[in-house]
């Protein structure tokens, strides 16, 4: 079964190209009630429950660099530029952005390089570099947006230091288009390392490789990503080219003579732990590109995958409980605290959450499932009470008639 592209019901898309057209959209919608599903390029669609709108809004239409100054390390673009340009951009002056946004294309069926910087930011989306440089929220200095009040406002600036008070920033990152649409964005640029390699441990089982990860992680090698592939999954990344034997990998960037002295340091360690090879540079970066969209998974199917963060410790815990009830396939990134697993029957979204409970608790997000499935399953994981309420807070003073993504994280 392929992988549905639909995400609403709709008979219209509306792409406005300014603000203010935005804001007419959407007034016009709180006049009528008539809810609108919100979308970039629709990459994500598949992403959260589906939404029931006879409208999209689109923010295709605007698109465009509005500054970008190297030296500062600052670029403001507009919302629906794509993320693909931006990177370009960044690239040809030898920058990047830090928080190595996925790209959720491939997994739900659909070509690479679609997503724009304002969908990255409205999922909070981060790649293998988070555990040591933070969440997509984190590296976000200001936005504009129309809020489900049809009112156009700002929040942050162009600097750190101008955040005071409650950071509103961080909490549209990550609503997924429910409280307000993003117009334009400012985000925090860093110099792109001048070297990188990937040490990978050869053959060690899931346990093993977590003790592996946890200690490169607590050595003086300044580690910028931990994941360990079992056995055949390694063969669906890099183009096959690690083979199907289980792939424990490390990285490291930074100055080229630092990447080399620590990569020797660690290798040293870790060689005495299994046989040990190295990837550079841009094998080492097909690499990770392909953990960061979760290439493994990309296989052209509906079948159920979920995203879950548990404690570094308990991530082969939780997937061989799983794997006593239910057949499933795992691989883990973020030093084994970001699991992912593709279930090849039911979606087990009861028995997955009742296991993570029961292994220290932490998150389990449905990232992949037909419509059906993901209008009936609770597809983000349930907020703890203090959360939910001030969530519902949040929707009453940005969008009070539920206008935007009704139902999308429900």
């Amino acid at each position: 079964m392929s992988v549905s592209p639909l995400l609403a019901l709709t008979d219209a898309v509306m792409t406005p190209d300014t603000p203010e057209a935005l804001r007419a959209i959407v007034a016009e919608a709180v006049a009528t009630g008539e809810p609108l599903a919100v979308e970039g390029s629709g990459s994500k669609r598949g992403l959260g429950r589906p939404v029931q709108a006879a409208r999209t809004l689109s923010t295709a239409a605007m698109t465009g660099v509005n500054f970008y100054e190297p030296e500062e390390l600052v670029l403001s673009a507009r919302a629906g530029t794509p993320i693909a340009e931006i990177e370009a951009l960044l690239a040809a002056r030898g920058q990047r952005l830090d928080f190595e946004p996925m790209d959720y294309g491939p997994l739900h069926g659909l070509p690479a390089g679609l997503g724009t910087i304002g969908g990255v930011l409205s999922c909070n989306l981060s790649g293998p570099r988070r555990l040591k440089q933070g969440a997509a929220r984190d590296h976000v200095l200001g936005l504009a947006a129309v809020s489900g009040r049809a009112e156009i406002f700002k929040t942050g600036g162009r600097v750190v230091k101008n955040v005071t008070g409650y950071d509103l920033s961080k909490g549209l990152t990550g609503a997924y288009g429910t409280l307000a649409v993003l117009t334009d964005v400012i985000v925090k640029t860093m110099p792109r390392s001048e070297r990188e390699t990937t040490l990978v441990l050869r053959g060690l089982d899931d346990a093993a490789a977590a003790g592996a990860m946890a200690a490169a992680m607590g050595s003086s090698a300044e580690v910028s990503g931990a994941a360990h592939l079992p056995y055949g999954v390694a063969a669906r990344v890099a183009e096959g080219a690690l083979g199907r034997e289980a792939a424990t990998a490390v990285r490291i960037d930074g100055f080229g003579p630092s990447v080399e002295a620590r990569a020797a340091h660690l290798g040293g360690a870790l060689g005495r732990v299994a046989p040990l090879e190295r990837l550079e540079d841009e094998a080492s970066a097909a690499l990770w590109r392909d953990i960061r969209d979760v290439r493994p998974f990309a296989d052209g199917t509906d079948r159920a995958v979920w995203r879950v963060s548990v404690a570094p410790t308990r991530g082969h815990e939780l997937v061989m409980a799983l794997r006593m009830q239910a057949a499933t396939d795992a691989f883990y990134d973020w030093q084994g605290g970001l699991v992912w697993l593709r279930m090849e029957g039911d979606p087990e979204a009861d028995l997955v959450r009742r296991l993570v409970a029961a292994h220290g608790g932490g998150h389990a997000t449905l990232v992949r499932a037909d419509l059906a499935t993901r209008a009936a399953v609770s597809v983000f994981h349930p907020q703890a009470p203090a959360l939910a309420a001030l969530a519902r807070r949040l929707k009453d003073q940005f969008d009070p008639k539920g206008i935007l993504n009704p139902g999308r994280m429900g």
